[in-house]
């Protein structure tokens, strides 16, 4: 059937093909949504991997059989468990004061996770503390 003065088309001929247009825009749009919130997911779980296992070793270096040796050996080692070597690289120990009681404080630099090329960059640096025994 064809579009004439007598039996005009649905379909106004200046619209054809604009579905495709708005198809792949909202596909675009949605993917790069997606992947921003991948990207935000994993730097929080990083982050959050982070802050546990320097917690974890700060609390295990200030034990009375335990040395801040093993404080930072303890944090690597939970590190390395949870998600990759690289992470664990830059892991320090350090005693400090903290409102009147002294504390083992363990530090860890790592890299900030980025997915493709997309993402922040940098380095994520996190912090635990236990108090010390007297």
């Amino acid at each position: 059937m064809r579009c004439t003065d007598k039996n005009p088309c649905a379909v106004n001929s200046g619209e054809r093909g604009s579905a495709v247009i708005d198809f792949v825009m909202i596909g675009a749009l949605l993917t790069l949504l997606f992947m921003s919130i991948v990207q935000l997911t994993l730097v929080l779980h990083v982050r959050n991997t982070l802050v546990d296992a320097a917690a974890s070793g700060a609390r295990y270096g200030t034990l009375a059989d335990r040395t801040v040796m093993d404080a930072e050996a303890r944090t690597s080692e939970l590190i390395e468990t949870a998600l990759n070597g690289d992470f664990a690289a830059d892991v320090t120990t350090a005693e400090r004061t903290l409102d009147g009681i002294r504390a083992l404080e363990v530090t860890v630099r790592a890299p900030m996770p980025v997915v493709g090329l997309i993402g922040p960059g940098g380095l994520v640096e996190v912090t635990g503390h236990a108090a010390l025994p007297k």
